[in-house]
């Protein structure tokens, strides 16, 4: 399948960060010397994406910040002789980056950033989207984004899932995916009285059609809700009336850095393979 353009939100306080993100964008704290939100976007550079629609929060700009040229420097570099740094800071090549603001009154959820989203994708188009505070890593530097698109069929969606080993401790044991023998989604089940083995964690990062896109619009801009508005419900619904969503299981190490335990043992996996 071909897929060009990607959703990441990241909007949001990251409240489970604070205090460091009352001045830190959850999503620009360092991993090594990378922001998470870059391991998500090489990714999905890898996989052929060349239009990112970045969902934000009101007051971001450090997100705009890193992805633009920054003169000032560069001129810095290029005065001390310090040239070598100058791909590190270059902005992408070839890659158009859309900003879209969700704001931070009304109706939120996970599926209101991918429907705020959506007039960037058109009729017969495919997505993907990624959420902007975890990622997978690669020793190899294959791409997981690629992984997921080559194995969802022409036309249908897909979700990625994350096989976790059973001595992790700190990935949340929640949003556990159900699959038939086609490997196709029957249902996310969020914290199961019975853990599964193996435990395939929903990491939120989709294919989605535009029927599904659609329906997630539709959802957000139709439905009054008490409370989130999830993006499942109207996964499910579709999935009811026959569309279907190809699971797949992502083979690199899923780092969280929404936590701080995450975000340390994200650091020590990244840092020690280095």
């Amino acid at each position: 399948m071909n897929i060009t353009k990607a959703i990441i939100p990241v909007a949001g306080w990251g409240t489970r960060r604070l205090p460091v993100t009352k001045v830190i964008e959850k999503c620009m704290i360092p991993v090594g010397n990378r922001p998470i939100i870059d391991y998500n976007v090489q990714d999905c550079l890898k996989a052929g994406i060349d239009e990112i629609i970045f969902v934000v929060s009101e007051q971001s700009a450090q997100i705009r910040e890193y992805y633009r040229s920054n003169i000032p420097l560069n001129d810095y570099l290029k005065r001390n002789g310090k040239e070598s740094y100058l791909p590190l800071v270059a902005p992408l090549d070839g890659v158009k980056l859309h900003f879209v603001v969700q704001p931070s009154y009304g109706k939120y959820g996970t599926a209101v950033p991918v429907a705020l989203a959506s007039e960037y994708i058109n009729p017969g188009e495919s997505v993907v989207v990624v959420m902007g505070d975890d990622f997978f890593y690669n020793e190899d530097e294959s791409s997981e984004t690629a992984r997921l698109i080559d194995a969802v069929p022409e036309g249908q969606n897909g979700i990625l899932g994350a096989v976790l080993p059973d001595d992790d401790v700190i990935t949340g044991r929640y949003g556990s995916i159900e699959e038939d023998e086609q490997g196709n989604l029957i249902r996310v089940t969020e914290h199961p009285e019975n853990i599964p083995n193996p435990f395939v964690k929903n990491v939120a990062k989709y294919v989605l059609n535009y029927e599904m896109l659609m329906a997630v619009k539709d959802y957000v801009d139709s439905e009054s809700v008490s409370g989130e508005y999830y993006i499942f419900t109207p996964f499910e619904k579709l999935i009811e009336q026959g569309q279907r969503m190809k699971v797949v299981h992502a083979k690199g190490r899923f780092l969280d850095g929404g936590s701080l335990e995450g975000w340390l043992e994200a650091n020590r996996v990244v840092c020690g393979a280095r």
